[in-house]
């Protein structure tokens, strides 16, 4: 009886065994791979260009939205065009040990350091609207509008409020890597249109107040100017209140870029004549899915790409 009983115990441990080994595998293949965070878990880093502006306010609440739908907690700051103290909020973030960094550099080059720094920590940096162009800096994914389709619009605007003749002046800011990417395409459909020039290319530093100042200059040199082109909406304001001074409205077209509410309310009125368009919220939701994707152990593009549209008096009634 007691062998009986043995041999009973005996087969039941040897059915067991693989059953509790099996249980074991599942359990494996469920866990993420080595070295993998948890995507609920992660505090991300975030640095952008300005808070002021309705642009990278709409970027912003892009980021919130998506992190929140995720679990993610964001670290939200600006350098507001200081790139000194945005170098500063990303050594804050490698101190700090974030999961992630989002940057919007303040200058496309000088950041390369900071960027460095968090690349030798071991954070991975994502750059959202504009790129860094630091050499060695390494950064996993950038997401942005399709800067130079929007500059090629920008310019096709022009072109139609001038009749395809007459002469052009940029309101720059080259600095930054999406405004070199407007500009580029902007200058390139120029040159194909055969009777438009550009005269004249000065920084106006983004803001309104520089922008106004530096149009100011340019209607000083070029009397016969027929259009500006701000590469942002505070440049084509800006641009709009030099004209008003000079009383030239109506006479010198402006076209603008990011469709900003005050820009909106020129072009409904005709005081400008037409922006390009931008989707910074989802600019801020590609971002937040392009680190999901990648801290859960997935492949990202370099460069995701945003489309651009023109937003005109038409769109505006």
């Amino acid at each position: 009886m007691c062998k009986k009983k043995l041999l009973a115990a005996v087969l039941i441990v040897a059915m067991i065994l693989p059953l509790a080994s099996c249980s074991k595998k599942e359990d494996a293949a469920k866990q993420p791979a080595a070295g993998a965070k948890p995507a609920a878990s992660l505090t991300i880093g975030v640095s952008l260009l300005t808070r002021t502006h309705p642009f990278y306010q709409d970027l912003e609440a892009g980021l919130q939205e998506a992190a929140d739908a995720s679990g993610f907690k964001l670290l939200i700051s600006a350098g507001e065009f200081d790139v000194a103290r945005q170098k500063d909020q990303i050594q804050d973030f490698i101190v700090r040990k974030v999961n992630a960094i989002i940057v919007s550099p303040c200058d496309s080059r000088s950041i390369g350091t900071a960027i460095k720094a968090a690349n030798d920590a071991g954070i991975p940096v994502f750059t959202a609207d504009i790129a860094c162009l630091a050499e060695g800096a390494k950064i996993i994914c950038h997401v942005a509008s399709d800067n130079i389709a929007g500059g090629r619009l920008a310019a096709q605007a022009v072109a139609q409020a001038l009749n395809g003749t007459g002469k052009v002046a940029i309101i720059d800011h080259p600095e930054v890597e999406s405004v070199i990417q407007r500009v580029k395409g902007f200058e390139e459909e120029i040159a194909k249109s055969g009777g438009l020039k550009v005269v004249s290319k000065l920084s106006g530093q983004g803001k309104k107040d520089q922008a106004f100042r530096t149009a100011e200059d340019i209607l000083q040199s070029h009397p016969d100017l027929d259009a500006f082109f701000g590469i942002n909406d505070d440049s084509a304001l800006g641009a709009l209140a030099a004209i008003e001074k000079a009383g030239k409205a109506g006479r010198v077209k402006v076209i603008g870029f990011d469709a900003v509410p005050e820009a909106r309310a020129a072009i409904k009125v005709g005081k400008i004549y037409a922006d390009v368009i931008q989707q910074p919220k989802e600019i801020g939701r590609k971002t937040i899915e392009a680190i999901k994707t990648y801290i859960s152990g997935g492949q990202v593009p370099a460069t995701i790409l945003i489309p651009c549209a023109l937003f005109t008096q038409k769109d505006a009634s």
